[in-house]
């Protein structure tokens, strides 16, 4: 759609459109309709929650045993999605965002016909998503992500048959190997990159990172009930490649200095979480890149606000620092949108802003400890030239090393010769590897290089989705 498909059509206009019902969007909801604003809630999922909370209203009420395998940090998500419930008239589930507009249309499917709604203020609290593994074998059936068997287990109650592999770097990687433990899967190995020399390079930000102990505490709690429930836990592992020609059978790496197979039915990648930074790059945000953790981040105050005034950015979408963070941060967001819109005094704003500043700041101390630890290597953001990039259009890591060397600058460039990032998913999965492999060809840094072009849609949207329009008013 162009921007001449504008909220003039008639769209109804509310004081807040939210775009997620993650646990930023939940917070920065309830927080926004008590202050008195008109809300609106966005959500491609059936229900609220997002990908941390997923499904914890239906598992509260029908499987009570899944959320002690789930664990006390998921049961948090219980009083945000009630206050949402409590709060928010306008809640709309299912509800995929396809557009966003700078004067605040924002533009949805509901599966079954495409609507609009504009806000004087937009917040996109559109989270995190896993950062793509691409190593040989990743796309063969029986290869799963960490996160997308966390999400069979809370939306469906669902573990792998068989036996089960997870490797990768991550606090993620040892709170699934946890929960699938606990639920009953066979769990054959967890395989970390993490060495020694990132743990000694990580010990300077020790001291900052006791002041969230409680996290570490979780940590290696987990590690010990891993391993009391005789799983290995092997580190300084690389080169892994998946096992298998038809699916997989397993997984060979390398390890103390010699290779290693361990046979599975299903095996979990994992190599943190990133920003979902495709909504804010379709409105031409400025980005930041994180060096660290190499991914993008839309460039925020403290308050969420962005480089277009009309839009804010609360949560890990602006960069990852974990739910409790994401909760605070949408509270403050929404206590700055209710300010400026004149439903908060300053001294009131920063009143109520005071507990959850002080709540953000110690949830984040943990953040440069864990960045630093499990910083992504190097042989995993830019595979060797055998391994597909570009799932939608089947793109080898040497396809596009041999576009870099026909002289193609940059990943929009890049679609021209390749098709790369064409696909249904619009570079989401393959653009920081696509980025990552033309800056060490071309001997550039990333930022020099850049990243995707975010054009509507941002999702698939059907022509009977756009017939099914009302029709603006006469």
């Amino acid at each position: 759609m162009s921007a001449g498909m504008s909220a003039s059509t008639g769209a109804t206009t509310r004081d807040l459109v939210i775009v997620g019902a993650g646990a930023a969007g939940m917070a920065a909801a309830a927080t926004a309709a008590e202050a008195g604003l008109s809300v609106t809630v966005l959500d491609e999922q059936p229900a609220p929650g997002g990908q941390i909370y997923r499904a914890i209203e239906d598992v509260r009420a029908k499987r009570g045993a899944d959320m002690s395998i789930l664990g006390e940090d998921y049961a948090a998500g219980v009083p945000l999605a009630a206050k949402l419930r409590g709060t928010v008239t306008d809640y709309r589930r299912n509800a995929t965002v396809w557009q966003i507009e700078d004067d605040g249309a924002v533009w949805f499917s509901d599966g079954r016909k495409a609507d609009c709604v504009r806000g004087r203020t937009i917040l996109l609290a559109t989270g995190a998503m896993e950062r793509p593994m691409p190593i040989p074998g990743w796309t063969l059936p029986g290869v799963m992500t960490a996160g997308a068997a966390q999400i069979l287990m809370k939306s469906a109650g669902m573990v792998p048959d068989g036996r089960v592999v997870l490797a990768g770097a991550g606090p993620l990687l040892f709170l699934v190997a946890d929960q699938l433990i606990r639920a009953g899967a066979r769990v054959a190995a967890v395989v970390e990159t993490t060495r020694l020399s990132d743990y000694l390079r990580a010990l300077p930000h020790l001291p900052r990172a006791l002041r969230a102990h409680a996290y570490l505490t979780k940590g290696l709690a987990m590690r010990r009930r891993i391993k009391a429930a005789g799983v290995p836990l092997i580190g300084g592992a690389g080169s892994f490649a998946v096992m298998g020609s038809e699916r997989a059978t397993g997984l060979s790496f390398d390890a103390d200095g010699r290779r290693h197979e361990i046979a599975a039915d299903t095996v979990l990648l994992h190599l943190g979480v990133v920003p979902n930074t495709q909504a804010s790059r379709q409105l031409r945000l400025a980005h930041a890149w994180d060096e660290r953790q190499r991914y993008w981040y839309p460039i925020t105050d403290d308050w969420g606000r962005t480089s277009q005034a009309n839009v804010f950015v609360a949560g890990d979408g602006a960069g990852i620092l974990g739910a409790k963070c994401a909760e605070a941060s949408g509270r403050l967001t929404a206590l700055e949108i209710a300010h400026e819109q004149g439903r908060l005094g300053l001294g009131e704003r920063d009143a109520q802003a005071r507990v959850w500043q002080e709540r953000r700041f110690d949830h984040a101390a943990i953040r440069p400890f864990l960045d630093t630890l499990y910083a992504p290597p190097g042989e995993f953001l830019r595979p060797a030239d055998a391994v597909t990039v570009c799932r939608c259009e089947e793109i080898t890591a040497g396809d596009i090393r041999a576009a870099a060397a026909l002289g193609a600058p940059g990943p929009n460039q890049l679609k021209a010769f390749l098709r790369c990032g064409m696909g249904p998913c619009q570079g989401r999965m393959c653009g920081l590897t696509v980025s990552e492999i033309l800056a060490e060809a071309q001997g550039r840094p990333v930022e020099a290089v850049g990243a995707y072009r975010i054009r509507p849609p941002l999702k698939p949207v059907t022509l009977a989705e756009l017939a099914e329009m009302d029709p603006p008013p006469a």
